[in-house]
Formats: structure tokens, C-alpha cells, sequence
């Protein structure tokens, strides 16, 4: 086509749209076939969408349809009318069949089938409409002209609902665990035509269309059908497909249109454009290995050291598939066994760390698409890594594109609004006790484990979703149906996820970040716990940073924070968290947060990783800290990986911290004393927890054949020579095998090279004990030799 004969927008999108093959109609006797074509369509003058002139005279063959009812009309061109599909696309009726198409800005429309091609009367308004003499409905198609151009298309109103009764039934019980096979935008065929259908829950719009690029983001051309009940609006729209751009026009209740992003897309567009985006899987997994074996052990029998990063700062600029080839590297090299990504689903915010979502079931675009993503999972599971990602069921943002009043009315958020708004964050909290809401999350859970194959979700701000009275003042909440401040709908939605994602993805785990005292959080559900695989210990980390950050003179007055954590830690299975929240907002780095010089400091960092790696429980890293980055973390430009270049002074140092986190790792994952029995009183024995004077700990843990393994921890600046802790007498010989103060690790180099013999010197109640000389700052593991 040359350039002076470019088509207008409406037809260049959908000559675009418009590339399904014309199906082969069935054998029908056909009055009108031996007709000639019609003449052309006279177009009136005037604007494109003024309402033009009727033709005085009927094209051949071609006679007046009954004309659409005014009260009926006017609901279809304002995108109010609850079944399109009734008054357009063509029906059977008396003098043959009547075929009416809304094509806005159309000059005209022509039928054309096997030996028939007859145009339509201009009923202005963009609708046209004719009864040909036919005894039944062809398989027909569509000549539309704007201007001096012709395109062929399907017509959307001549397909059946694309929504099986089964899933409607689902939908309605709230019990739809793939609901995003049946809601959203979804490439097929349907009678050999390929096409997009588009489906979305808003129980009270008057109306919905789909708008999109399509249709040069003109809403009228394609209003959507109500499928009852359900609430559900459906529409197949031929000829669209991957990569299209589109939202719903909604009519709310009081007549005004919102315009919408997709709840449901798989796909959205790069922020800060908002549309969401028909995509579809060609991704080619290559982890079933991985995939069958990763439920050998329950996650709190198993080694578990997880490396939390932010994707879009751990190397800023870099792609899913670029970071698929440096990551899992990065991360086996360092011997962590899974890495937990903050929320990777959409969200409009970079600055909210994806904690504010709006596309629950889309993986954020600024990286790739979906298939990109599934690519990085695919290359961790193939280094032998694992994949939890962050899950925020907690709340959403008010943006007015997205779920906020979607259909005009609170619909995703509680009713109430003392329920609805969020006291922390300005954002809306979802209404669990919606059957539907609560179908909307569950199924979301179970998406990310299945469709992207990650193997655990850890759920954002649990506590924030258990309470009604959480962070309200009285009278701003009300109680619960027993008098209780419990969020009872929140608590079942919880076990209902937890118990569907368990049942349908083996190997699985969910992580709660749960901050109170909450009973039975990783209690199974038939028990009445909410049935969480782990729990951060929340308590763990305030009461040990609290501890670490004092000078050596004052933590005798708060050597109980380092002990404290025994008295509860076999109530839960624990994972114990240096997460991002405690190095941003003016809290500093791990390493900024302890006293003394720089040498001090990272002496303690390091003494306090080795202490951490051995206490009962999981244990969780943020980015940057496994080499003690001095600076806050900014999702801005990341960890500062400069201080590893060799050309600068002090890179040693904190290549020294790094190669720790990698030796703690590997030794930790090959001493089943230190995971196996986590969760079980067994497998663990204090040695030494009252020398508040000398801030020293020592502790035993235990594998499930009895082989232990034991941790001393000195957190004063002074090396102790002789100082005797207390070990089981059947161990001939006790070996270092991991000492912070090493000098490999920027440490001060005071080791025991040889083996330790017990000797019959009691001590903590011991009858044998090892003389030793603990390091300054540092902790020490020891395993028989």
C-alpha cells in the first residue's frame, strides 16, 4: 500500500486484528446467491460518527431489519446493555435473517459468505443492519470500509460464550481454583477462528466493553455479554492476539464509565502506562529434576538459607533472561539453597518494592514478560535453587485504573469502610469474606506455584490482614461475631490458601512474615493452625540486632536478648530474618548498625552471621549484606557492588565477609545437625547461656542419628585462652570447622589449628569439657572430628 493510501486508524486496527482464515460454510440453499453484489453505499457528509441518512432505496437482495428498539439502542451506544449479543451479529426471523453489526466510524458494511455479498442499510450511529432472504445463518463475514478502505473481518457477535457452564458454577461457589483459565484475556479458536476472549467479574456494572488498540482505544465496538449470575462479562473478539493492548470500559451503577485495567491479565504494560496485555505461554521448562525432587524433605527438615533480593536493583538495568545468567551463579556460588524475590506482580510504584500491587496475576513488565520470568525461575531450579517469591494479600492501591470500586461499587475492598481502608499505607484491604475476593486470592496463590513453578510464597504483613484493631484506635473497628478484635474471614482465607496450595503443588512451601504472638501459625489447618510451612521470627531479629548494636561494656545488661528466643523457638518453625525492612528507613546496614571501629564492625557482623547460621530456624539475608554494604539499600542503584573491585582499598574486607556467608553455607548445608531437627526441643541444648559477664554463648545442636555439632559465640573485643566449655564425654575429638575471626574473612587469625580433646574437667554441668581460646568478636563451630 503506498503512503498516500494509508488506511484510517480504525481500519489499520482492525486489518491488524482481522487475520483468521475464512471458515469453509456448509452447503445451504441460498436465495440471494445468485444476486449481483450491491451497489455501493451512498455515505451522507457530516462528522464520523454523526448518525447518517438511511438509503431510500434497499441494495439488491437486502431489505429493512426491524429497527432496534430507541430505549434498546441508546443502553447499546452508552454501554449499558447486559446481552449485545441479542440485538447484534445475525438471527433467524420471519422473511429470513437479520444481521445488525456496530461498527463506529464505518462509511460501510457488506455481508459476505459462499456465493453472497450483500451491504447493509446505515442505520447511523455506526450501527448497520439488513434482513437477506436466507434460510439459515452462513458462516458469514464482514467487509468494513472507512474511507477508500476495504478489511475483512469476523464478527465478534456471531460466537457462542466462550465460558463453559462448569466454570461459571465455580465461579459462583467461589471454588475456582484455576480462575485464571476462565477470567481474563485468553488466546484460542473457537470454530477454527483464532481470537482473544475476554472475560471479567463485575457483578454490578450496568454494562462493560473491551477497549484496547484493537480499536484505537474507542470503546463502542465491542460491548460484552453478561453470563447471568455470575456476575462475569464475556466476549470473543476474533482476530486479537498476543501482544494486544486493552482495559474495560465499565458502566457504573450510577451511569458514568471507569475505564479499567484487567484484574485477571497475565500481562501489563511498563509502568507508568497502565493497559494490560493479551499474552500467552511458549515457554519449554527444563526443571522437571527439580520439579520431582524438591518435596523430599518438609521445609523445616530440610537445609534452607535463603538470599533475599530485589530484582529490579540486585543489577539495575538488567532483563529477566540477563539476570537469568548472572544470579543463579551468584547465588550457588555462595551456597544459599533458595533465593526469596520481593513481589515480582505488577505494580505501578517502583519506590513501594512491589508491595503495592495492582496485576496479581502478571509478573512486573519493566524486566520482560511473563515467559522471561519463567525462563530466570527456570535456570535457578536448573543451578539447584530454589524460588520463593513475596505474595501481598494484605491490600492493594486506590489507583482508579485499577481493582478500587472497580465496578463502581467496592467490590474487591470490605463493604465497610472502616474495613476497607488500610490505617498504615493509604491502600484498601480485600473483603475475605467475599466468596469471590477469597477465590481471587487463593487461585493467585496457587498461579505463582504453578504456573511459574516457585516453590514457596512468603506472605506479606499477615499480622496487618489477622486483627481488626491493627493499628486502629477504639472506635475505629468493630468486633468480630463472638466480640473478638480476630479478623475471622482473614483467618479463613489464610488456611483455605494454605491448604490448596499444599494439595495441588507437592514441594511447596508458604512462609508467613506473622509479627505477634499469634497461636498455631504453622499449625496444620486440620488442627486449627492457619497452617504455614515456616514463620519469620520477628522476635528472633529485633531482640539480636538490639543485642549486637550495643557497646561490649553494656551487653551484659541485655544478654538476654541473644537468649531469649530459646524460650518459644520450638513453638513455631521459625525462619530467622535479616530481611530488607531492617536496612532501609533510616536503620542503617547490618554492618552500620554495630558500635566500634570498622574492623569492630565487621568483626561483629561476622560473629553475628555465625551465630544466626547455627541457631534453630532458617535463615534469610538481605542483598548486599553478605558483604557488609556500609550504606542503606536504595531500590534506586542497588547493593554497592564497587566494594568488591579490587581496586578499591578496603575491597578485601568485604570480600572477606562474602567468602564467610559462601563457607557458612556450605557447612551448614552438609551438617544435618544444624537443620534437621529445627523445629524439635532435641535438637538443641544450651551449653552456655548465663556468662552475661564474659558476653559468651555456647550451644549444642543435634542431628537425627545424635551427632552434634557445637557453636561458641564471644561477643566481647577480648580474646578468653582456656576458657572451658562443656561437650558430651563420647566425643574423642572436636574439630573447628568454622571460625569468624579467620583471617581468609578479614579476622584477626586466632584459630586452633589441631583438633580438641575432651578432658574430665566438668563444666555447664558437663562431665568433660574442651579448653579453648575464643577469638574476639567471633563465633566458632566445632564438630567431632
Amino acid at each position: 500500500m503506498s503512503a498516500a493510501r494509508q488506511p484510517s486508524p480504525p481500519a489499520r486496527a482492525e486489518a491488524a486484528a482481522a487475520t483468521a482464515p475464512v471458515p469453509a460454510p456448509a452447503a445451504a440453499t441460498d436465495p440471494a446467491a445468485a444476486a449481483p453484489a450491491p451497489a455501493p453505499v451512498q455515505e451522507s457528509a457530516g462528522p464520523a460518527r454523526a448518525p447518517r441518512a438511511r438509503l431510500t432505496a434497499a441494495p439488491r437482495g437486502v431489505r429493512p431489519a426491524p429497527a432496534l428498539d430507541g430505549e434498546e439502542r441508546a443502553r447499546l451506544l452508552e454501554g449499558s446493555h447486559h446481552d449485545p449479543h441479542a440485538v447484534l451479529g445475525a438471527r433467524t426471523q420471519r422473511g429470513g435473517v437479520a444481521f445488525r453489526v456496530l461498527r463506529p466510524y464505518a462509511k460501510a458494511v457488506t455481508v459476505v459468505a459462499k456465493g453472497l455479498r450483500a451491504e447493509l442499510f446505515d442505520d447511523g450511529d455506526g450501527l448497520f443492519s439488513g434482513l437477506l432472504p436466507l434460510t439459515g445463518v452462513p458462516e458469514y463475514r464482514l467487509l468494513v470500509a472507512y474511507g477508500d478502505d476495504e478489511i475483512e473481518i469476523h464478527d465478534p457477535y456471531r460466537f457462542l460464550p466462550a465460558l463453559g457452564e462448569l466454570d461459571l458454577h465455580l465461579i459462583g461457589e467461589g471454588r475456582h481454583e484455576e480462575l485464571w483459565t476462565a477470567l481474563g484475556a485468553r488466546t484460542m479458536e473457537i470454530d477454527g477462528v483464532a481470537g482473544t476472549r475476554f472475560t471479567v467479574w463485575a457483578p454490578n456494572a450496568r454494562g462493560v466493553r473491551v477497549t484496547g488498540d484493537f480499536s484505537y482505544w474507542d470503546s463502542t465496538a465491542y460491548p460484552m455479554r453478561s453470563l447471568g449470575a455470575s456476575g462475569v462479562w464475556e466476549l470473543f473478539l476474533p482476530g486479537v492476539g498476543e501482544g494486544a493492548l486493552y482495559k474495560y470500559d465499565i458502566t457504573r451503577p450510577d451511569g458514568s464509565h471507569t475505564l479499567r485495567a484487567d484484574p485477571m491479565a497475565r500481562a501489563a504494560e511498563v509502568p507508568p502506562a497502565t493497559a494490560s496485555v493479551v499474552t500467552a505461554s511458549r515457554h519449554v521448562w527444563g526443571d522437571a529434576r527439580w520439579m520431582a525432587t524438591r518435596g523430599a524433605l518438609p521445609a523445616h527438615r530440610a537445609p534452607m538459607s535463603v538470599y533475599e533480593v530485589h530484582l529490579a536493583s540486585w543489577r539495575p538495568g538488567l532483563s529477566y533472561r540477563q539476570l537469568a545468567e548472572q544470579l543463579p551463579a551468584y547465588v550457588k556460588e555462595l551456597g544459599f539453597t533458595h533465593v526469596e524475590l520481593m513481589p515480582v506482580a505488577e505494580h505501578p510504584f517502583g519506590g513501594s518494592w512491589g508491595y503495592q500491587v495492582t496485576g496479581f496475576y502478571a509478573p512486573t513488565s519493566r524486566m520482560g514478560g511473563p515467559d522471561d520470568f519463567r525462563f530466570l525461575v527456570d535456570a535457578l531450579h536448573q543451578a539447584g535453587i530454589g524460588v520463593i517469591v513475596d505474595w501481598v494479600p494484605a491490600h492493594f492501591p486506590r489507583d482508579e485504573w485499577a481493582l478500587a470500586e472497580f465496578d463502581g461499587r467496592p467490590l474487591y475492598e470490605h463493604q465497610d469502610p472502616r474495613r476497607a481502608a488500610h490505617p498504615d499505607w493509604g491502600t484498601l484491604e480485600f473483603d475475605y469474606g467475599r466468596k469471590e475476593v477469597r477465590n481471587f486470592l487463593v487461585a493467585n496463590a496457587v498461579y505463582w506455584c504453578e504456573e511459574f513453578h516457585v516453590d514457596g510464597l512468603r506472605v506479606d504483613a499477615v499480622a496487618s490482614m489477622l486483627y481488626l484493631d491493627y493499628s486502629r484506635s477504639e472506635g475505629e473497628w468493630s468486633p468480630n461475631e463472638h466480640g473478638g478484635r480476630e479478623n475471622l474471614d482473614a483467618v479463613a482465607l489464610l488456611q483455605e490458601m494454605n491448604a490448596t496450595v499444599y494439595r495441588r503443588c507437592p514441594g511447596v512451601v508458604t512462609v508467613a512474615e506473622e509479627s505477634t504472638a499469634w497461636d498455631g501459625v504453622t499449625r496444620p489447618t486440620d488442627a486449627g493452625g492457619l497452617g504455614f510451612g515456616l514463620k519469620w521470627n520477628m522476635g528472633w531479629m529485633h531482640d539480636t540486632l538490639r543485642y549486637a548494636s550495643k557497646d561490649p561494656v553494656h551487653r551484659k545488661y541485655h544478654h538476654n536478648d541473644m537468649t531469649f528466643a530459646m524460650v518459644y523457638a520450638f513453638s513455631e518453625n521459625y525462619v530467622l530474618p535479616i530481611s530488607h525492612d531492617e536496612v532501609v528507613h533510616g536503620k542503617g546496614s547490618l554492618v552500620s548498625k554495630l558500635p566500634g571501629d570498622w574492623w569492630q564492625q565487621r568483626a561483629i557482623h561476622r560473629a553475628y552471621l555465625g551465630f544466626m547460621w547455627a541457631h534453630p530456624g532458617k535463615q534469610l539475608l538481605f542483598m548486599g549484606q553478605e558483604f557488609a554494604q556500609g550504606s542503606e539499600w536504595s531500590e534506586a542503584h542497588g547493593p554497592d557492588w564497587w566494594l568488591l573491585d579490587s581496586s578499591y582499598s578496603a575491597a578485601g574486607d568485604h570480600r572477606g565477609v562474602r567468602e564467610l556467608v559462601g563457607d557458612l553455607n556450605r557447612t551448614y548445608t552438609a551438617t544435618p545437625a544444624l537443620w534437621e531437627r529445627d523445629s524439635v526441643p532435641e535438637g538443641f541444648a544450651w551449653v552456655e547461656a548465663d556468662a552475661a559477664e564474659d558476653n559468651v554463648f555456647a550451644f549444642l545442636r543435634y542431628a537425627q542419628d545424635g551427632s552434634p555439632l557445637l557453636a561458641v559465640s564471644n561477643f566481647s573485643p577480648v580474646v578468653r585462652h582456656g576458657y572451658r566449655i562443656g561437650v558430651p564425654g563420647q566425643v574423642p575429638h572436636w574439630r573447628e570447622v568454622i571460625n569468624t575471626d579467620d583471617e581468609r574473612y578479614g579476622g584477626s587469625g586466632v584459630r586452633h589449628a589441631e583438633p580438641l580433646r575432651p578432658e574430665p574437667v566438668p563444666a555447664q554441668g558437663r562431665a568433660a569439657s574442651l579448653r579453648m581460646t575464643l577469638p574476639p568478636m567471633a563465633t566458632v563451630w566445632f564438630r567431632p572430628a
